[in-house]
């Protein structure tokens, strides 16, 4: 905001303004008059000036046209490319269509955000790309292969693991139930439900804490979903879903060179309490740590 303080002491900058000319055209010989015709009255002068200055603001109210960060043809551009990329459940399309992600990455990388790509969010994390996030809850909602109608899952209770910038919870909230999303990290913590708030999503609980743990409270979860990788899975995860949900994390893998990778790994837990285990393509995610900070 610009102050507009004048000195009062200070002279007049001299022809400065259009009653100044006219003062001084009133003051020119009678030749200069008959050449530039009457002299405008300064009264009649006031009205035309309103006008002006409403019409100019007028312009200025007219909603501005474009694809700006706000546009959901912006969102819906994304999802179009995520469908060309592979994506086939609509649900999930939609969802993430809803979800306004630049409103979760730095002001800075804003110009990003529907890009396919991760982001830093801080404290050495990262937003996942949006075809990774729409990948991973289009496994979540697949349905397995014993099921009698092959109809998405619905998603009710779901747990997050690493909950981050918020932006992944906001998804799922667009399909499940109820999300409870725990995140060791307290700064990113208070940053996702800074972030969640102008939304208003009222069943996604935040929690802090060690997402290893899992959060017993609220189990058993008919989905359980992972932003950081481990060599395992813990134990508590496995142990909190429920007969007939679905764990989709990512794993470390030893490649053949010896090396080691990330792969998406699902989990579908059996009515008798055994689980089956499939792995998926390669993905790269924060290492999996234990405690919270």
């Amino acid at each position: 905001m610009n102050d507009d303080k004048r000195n009062p002491t200070k002279p007049a900058r001299q022809g400065a303004s259009f009653p100044a000319r006219l003062d001084r055209l009133a003051a020119a010989p009678s030749t200069a008059r008959a050449r530039s015709g009457p002299v405008p009255d300064a009264g009649m002068l006031r009205p035309q000036r309103l006008v002006r200055e409403a019409r100019e603001d007028q312009l200025r109210a007219v909603a501005p046209q474009g694809l700006g960060m706000d546009s959901q043809r912006v969102r819906e551009a994304m999802v179009q490319r995520l469908h060309q990329a592979g994506l086939v459940d609509t649900r999930v399309a939609g969802a993430m269509a809803r979800v306004p992600r630049h409103l979760f990455v730095d002001t800075a990388l804003a110009n990003q955000a529907y890009e396919d790509t991760s982001l830093p969010i801080g404290l050495g994390q990262t937003i996942s790309k949006p075809s990774v996030v729409a990948r991973m809850i289009e496994l979540l909602c697949r349905p397995t292969a014993t099921a009698p109608v092959q109809a998405p899952r619905p998603l009710r209770r779901v747990l997050e693991i690493g909950t981050g910038c918020g932006y992944q919870a906001a998804v799922l909230a667009q399909l499940a139930e109820q999300v409870v999303s725990i995140e060791r990290l307290r700064p990113l913590h208070d940053k996702a439900r800074e972030n969640l708030q102008p939304l208003r999503l009222l069943h996604i609980r935040l929690i802090w804490g060690d997402g290893m743990l899992g959060h017993a409270a609220s189990a058993p979860y008919d989905a359980i979903i992972a932003a950081a990788g481990g060599a395992q899975l813990p134990d508590a995860w496995l142990d909190q879903l429920a007969p007939g949900g679905r764990l989709v994390a990512p794993l470390e893998r030893v490649a053949a060179d010896g090396s080691i990778g990330q792969v998406l790994c699902v989990v579908d837990k059996l009515p008798d309490g055994s689980v089956q285990r499939t792995l998926h393509e390669a993905v790269l995610f924060v290492p999996l740590k234990s405690g919270s900070l």
